[in-house]
């Protein structure tokens, strides 16, 4: 019966929701569980629980968010689901004030935790009864017919268990009438990349975590009666660092039965969030990232928790000056955190030790009119061309054509989440006139050199100097590299005995 009203429940959230549009600025990459044997060979050690959703509303509303599930996906699944439902379907729109949004975003996460125990009562109901109808040893009874009806007893528990464990941590994006709002259930990360004019990663972590070291946290435990130096001594309470979740009916509904919470007067682990915002995007350029717990871990466990945040930014800056795909980014910043984690476990090193596993990662980008690489904008959506020298390597081609490569610089009108919009660029911002492109890139690949090296990008644009070549009349920046030598085997190869009218070379 509950999992028909589970099922119930979830089918009519989907139906709800499944016309929703994705985002079409976010992109999100995702790796499974791992755990390595002592070959360095990597095995998943349980399905996939992490869940995520970027969804477009009306009235320029957009929603994001990273849920890491465990012991199971459903309830990661069943939060995405209504979560959606419960802020995408009219309850949001622009004369909403910032008290107003963080009001339907505390209901939002109420009716998801109320909403999935109604789907499980009926199992946990069930549960409770026949774990009190486990037979005692009784004379007129025999042995045989004992040990069969509670093993029989024994299986349908095990199957109820299954079927209401399991939670989830929860982050979610809201933005609204060009503003940011953060709403927080545990152990999952935000953070805004803001950058500057002069290149510059500015990074904001919006709130802390809900964990075991958790000052704030640990304080409200207290007050309830908990003994707050147990619980970050354990560093875990049923199994999670996590103190704020959904679901999870064992702190929920029998805490009084966990030890290091039994002495609490009231429900210790809460699913109420913690709400961030409201910060304004006007004029902001940069990205937002949502990280599961699984992808922070595993880069903590690799470099250690001093510069993680740094790091990601890092590493999604550089990618994005290479790709011309966000969902490639993303997948492409996953990737390289688990070849690190990979790679510090096999290597032997002091913190090898801390690398046996990962859990599953989810990174969630989205842009803030931060062009991607290799098109962000096209001539025909307001770019701007600027010719760029490219060295040439026979090795790399054999080709009698030539080919052009062509730098694209966003325009002054600009997408500002989703509308087009005159751009707000701040005093000393560069522009297609103001500053070349080449000075641009160095600013960027001086911000994520360090990234860069590491993965092998072979990217074609190099620093020259501190002293970057000025465009001339035209648009054009000089050649760095000697092409003459070239431009006579192609005539030769191309001539066929005949002048060719006007030549290759620069004209």
């Amino acid at each position: 019966m509950a999992a028909q009203r589970r099922n119930l429940m979830q089918t009519q959230h989907q139906s709800w929701t499944d016309d929703l549009p994705l985002c079409e600025m976010c992109g999100v990459g995702t790796a499974p569980n791992c755990v390595y044997g002592p070959d360095g060979k990597g095995t998943q050690s349980h399905p996939i629980e992490d869940g995520h959703l970027r969804l477009r509303g009306e009235d320029g509303c957009f929603l994001y968010g990273v849920f890491n599930g465990y012991d199971g996906s459903r309830v990661a699944n069943f939060a995405a689901q209504c979560l959606t439902a419960e802020l995408l379907l009219g309850q949001l729109n622009s004369s909403h004030t910032d008290n107003d949004v963080r009001r339907i975003l505390t209901q939002a996460f109420d009716v998801v935790e109320k909403s999935y125990f109604d789907t499980i009562d009926d199992a946990l109901a069930e549960k409770a009864h026949l774990s009190n109808y486990l037979l005692p040893h009784n004379e007129n009874v025999s042995f045989h017919q004992l040990s069969s009806q509670n093993q029989k007893v024994q299986e349908r528990l095990k199957e109820l268990e299954q079927e209401v464990s399991g939670g989830a941590t929860a982050v979610v994006a809201l933005m609204l009438n060009n503003k940011l709002y953060v709403a927080n259930v545990g152990t999952n990360r935000v953070l805004l990349c803001k950058s500057s004019s002069d290149g510059q990663n500015q990074v904001l972590q919006i709130g802390r975590p809900h964990s075991t070291d958790n000052e704030d946290e640990l304080q409200r435990l207290t007050a309830l009666g908990v003994d707050s130096a147990r619980v970050r001594q354990a560093g875990q309470i049923a199994g999670q660092s996590s103190t704020r979740r959904l679901g999870d009916y064992r702190v929920k509904i029998n805490y009084n039965e966990i030890d290091l919470l039994s002495a609490a007067k009231t429900k210790p682990v809460i699913a109420e969030p913690e709400i961030h915002g409201s910060h304004s995007l006007d004029g902001v350029t940069g990205f937002l990232l949502l990280m599961s717990e699984g992808l922070i871990n595993a880069l903590e466990s690799a470099h250690g928790p001093e510069q993680v945040n740094q790091e990601i930014v890092a590493m999604v800056a550089a990618e994005l000056a290479q790709q011309s795909s966000l969902e490639a980014v993303a997948q492409s910043v996953v990737e390289r955190v688990k070849r690190l984690h990979h790679d510090v476990y096999v290597s032997g090193r002091q913190r090898a030790t801390y690398c046996s596993r990962h859990e599953d990662m989810t990174l969630l980008i989205r842009t803030l009119n931060y062009p991607l690489a290799d098109a962000a904008l096209t001539p025909t959506q307001g770019g701007r061309i600027y010719p760029v020298s490219v060295p040439y390597s026979n090795s790399q081609s054999t080709s009698k054509t030539s080919v052009t490569l062509s730098l694209v610089m966003p325009s002054q009108s600009t997408l500002t989440n989703g509308t087009n919009t005159a751009s707000t660029l701040e005093e000393g911002t560069p522009t297609p006139g103001s500053q070349s492109p080449t000075a641009t890139l160095q600013s960027t690949n001086t911000q994520t050199q360090s990234s860069s090296s590491s993965s092998g990008d072979g990217s074609l644009f190099r620093q020259r100097g501190s002293q970057a070549a000025q465009p001339d009349e035209t648009g054009r920046v000089p050649p760095y590299v000697d092409f003459s030598q070239f431009y006579r085997l192609w005539a030769s190869d191309n001539s066929d005995g005949q002048s060719t009218q006007g030549g290759l070379g620069p004209q």
